[in-house]
This record gives C-alpha cells, structure tokens and sequence, in this order.
C-alpha cells in the first residue's frame, strides 16, 4: 500500500464532533414543513375550482417549492408547477412575475429550454433586473456563457446581494475559486446585515460549499453549522456535514448515521447514490447493489424527467455495460444543456465502449479547456490515458490529488492509479 492511500485514510485531524450535529439529527417535527403545510392550507382555501385568485396562486406555488426544498417529493415541485402555469394564464398585470417563476421551476426540473422560452417571454414583457437574473442563471445551464456574461454585466452592482452570488458563480466556471469565495463572503455579510433568514441559509450553505473545494474543510463545517441553526431540518447542510465525515475524516460508518437521519424526512434519489458510494469505499457489494437498485425504482417516476440524466448514463455505462441506454441519454442531455459536462458524459461513455479516438475528438472540441471541474478533468485523463497519451496526465493528475476532498475516497483511489 502506497504512502499516499495511507496519509488519505488518517487525516491528520478530526473536523467534526457528533456533539454539533446531533440534536439536528433527531427525529423531530420539520418546522419548515409544517409552516408550508400550514401557510399552504390557507392559501388553497382561497383557491376554488377556476379561480382568478392569483395572488393566492402565487403563494400556494411558493408553498409548494418550499415542500419541495424540504422533503425532496417530486410531486410538490409538479404542483407548484401547475399553480404556476395556471397564474400565467390568467394574469392579467405582471405576467412578467409568474413567468419568471415558472422559468425557475422549469430549472428545477432541468427543463432549461422551457426555462429560457418562458425567461425570454418575461423578459420582453419587461426587461427588468429580475428577468436578467433568471436568464443569467438559464444560460450558464445552458452553456451559453457569453449570453450569461452580458446580463451579468447588465445588473452590476457590488452592494447587491443577486448580483454577487451571480459574479461567484462566473468565477467559479471561470476557475477562480478565491475571487468566488471573495463574492460569496460579501453576498454572506450583505444577508446577514438584512436578518433575512433565506438569504442567510442560501449564502451559508453555497459558501460552505466553496469552501470544501478550496480545502477549507473547518470553515465549510462552521457553515453548514450555521445553517443548521437557522433551519435544524436543512437537509442539504446536513448532507454537506456527512461529505466531511466520509470525504475528509474517512469515517463512512459516521457519514451513514447523518445519511439515515436525513433520509427519514427527505426521499430525494440523490442519497441512494451516496449511500452506493460509501459501501463501494466499505466494499460492500451487497449494500451497494441494494442502494443503486433503490435509485433505480426512484427514478422510475416519471415526473422526474430529466433531473438525473447525468447519473443515470454514468451508472448504466459503468456498473452495468448498458452503453447503448447510456449514450441515448448522453445524447438527449447534449440536446438539453449543451455544457462540457454533458459533452464529457457522451465522451466518457464511448471510452468505455472502447471508441477512445472519438472519445477524445469530443473532448479536445468540447471539454479541455472549458471546464474546471475536476470529476471532468478525471474523464479527461481516463480518455488521455486510453490514447497512451501519459504526457498530457501528470499535470491533471496533481490537480485531481488536490482535489481530492471534493471527489471522494473512491474517485481518489482510482487517480492514484492513472
């Protein structure tokens, strides 16, 4: 065994302490559940059949994404959807509004196109800052970078809280990672000097984030800590406290009990696959046979259309050698959101199959150079590494050891091995 794998499993220090984290993994009643559900039932009650009560609409739909957030249930994202829908039908004055919402839920479901049509239409209603916002956030998913650089230009304003987490996301595709953090900070400051718990919780969890992938493992847990105490239910903070416990302490067993505790009030498929990589770590076959099977009937409900295209491919390709299923869905994400990430998806499928010159046609036009993400610089050596061009894997490989918390104990075996 290697020096390296040995220093990877014995940190050198303990991050977490369970003593943080474990009054908010007790089964208790989910606060922001219960105000949704309660806000909810009085806003349906001002909604009958064929209402013009649009403004109980509006709220009723807000509702209905919280529960969402909260629960991880599609059918609340489908029914705020239909609300949305319905509002932009009959709204008389400030279509622009209910059109900008559905553009946002239609980005929630990974509908980009149907985002940007709906976007574009608010936008010609009333080219306000709002609509820039949204259509800024539609064509980063897009992959339409220059489109997003012009509205981001067009609502400038470092004393605003959207306009910064907007200009830390840039940074972040730019691979500017401390000018991204630099922005997130001053977004964090400007949230918490207005007390509005939303925007706190948003900059506290996105800035752990960040964090985590520039190796600022204390401060990320401090983060995702303060979240919690604005919102104990936070899922999403929880679930970035057991990335640290797995990823950073190498504690799986410990990772697992937080996972639990979350998936007993969040149903999201998405804890399935990170239960499958940790009994992949533990090798555990069977558990992880049992969680990708889990992620697979999930799934199955339709009205997750697209949402996990990405995962889908990459697991049907790589545990199950369905290539044809997978490239079908590659070419459909392609269709979707023509990102690098979708391109290295199609690019990392036929390398498998053993198509590594078209692999690497693909990535040298559509990824190299274009993304700074590192599980698509890992594809990208896997392919160099198909095409015996080992010159071209040492500089990527010293990024990807440094990136090493962000990718994960399995992933960061295999780079050892390139």
């Amino acid at each position: 065994m290697s020096a390296i794998i040995i220093s990877c499993q014995k940190p050198e220090r303990i991050i977490t302490n369970s003593k943080d984290y474990t009054k908010y993994l007790e089964k208790r009643e989910n606060q922001v559940q219960k105000k949704a559900s309660l806000e909810l039932h009085f806003w349906n009650t001002k909604i009958k059949k064929d209402s013009m009560q649009i403004s109980a609409m509006s709220r009723a739909a807000q509702m209905y994404s919280n529960l969402f957030q909260s629960t991880g249930d599609i059918k609340y994202l489908k029914q705020a959807e239909q609300i949305l829908t319905k509002s932009v039908e009959i709204a008389a004055i400030k279509k622009e509004r209910y059109l900008l919402a559905l553009a946002r839920n239609y980005i929630s479901q990974h509908r980009f196109r149907e985002a940007k049509t709906v976007a574009e239409g608010a936008y010609e209603l009333h080219p306000n800052k709002a609509s820039r916002m949204v259509l800024f956030d539609i064509y980063m998913e897009l992959g339409e970078y220059d489109k997003s650089k012009k509205y981001l230009e067009s609502i400038a304003d470092q004393s605003d809280y959207n306009f910064l987490i907007r200009l830390a996301k840039w940074n972040d595709y730019l691979g500017n990672l401390d000018v991204t953090i630099q922005n997130m900070e001053k977004a964090k400051a400007i949230a918490e000097s207005s007390k509005k718990k939303g925007l706190m919780l948003w900059s506290y969890t996105n800035l752990a984030d960040y964090y985590g992938h520039a190796g600022k493992i204390k401060d990320s847990y401090k983060h995702y800590l303060k979240a919690l105490q604005i919102d104990p239910s936070n899922s999403y903070a929880k679930k970035g406290i057991a990335w640290i416990i797995y990823s950073h302490e190498y504690n799986p067993e410990g990772a697992l009990k937080v996972i639990e505790a979350i998936t007993e009030t969040n149903q999201s498929p998405d804890y399935f696959l990170l239960k499958a990589e940790i009994a992949e770590y533990q090798k555990n076959k069977e558990n992880k046979e049992q969680n990708l099977k889990a992620y697979f009937k999930a799934i199955k409900d339709k009205r997750y259309g697209d949402m996990y295209n990405t995962y889908t491919a990459l697991l049907l390709a790589e545990e199950y050698e369905e290539y044809d299923m997978a490239l079908q869905i590659a070419e459909k994400e392609i269709s979707n959101r023509p990102t690098p990430q979708s391109y290295i998806l199609k690019a990392n499928i036929l390398n498998l199959i053993g198509d590594h010159e078209q692999a690497l046609k693909i990535a040298k036009e559509f990824v190299i150079d274009k993304t700074f993400e590192p599980e698509a610089n890992y594809q990208v050596a896997q392919i160099y590494k198909a095409n015996q061009l080992q010159d071209k894997i040492s500089p990527i490989k010293k990024d990807l050891i440094e990136s090493k918390y962000e990718l994960g104990p399995v992933l960061s075996q295999k780079i050892l091995e390139l």
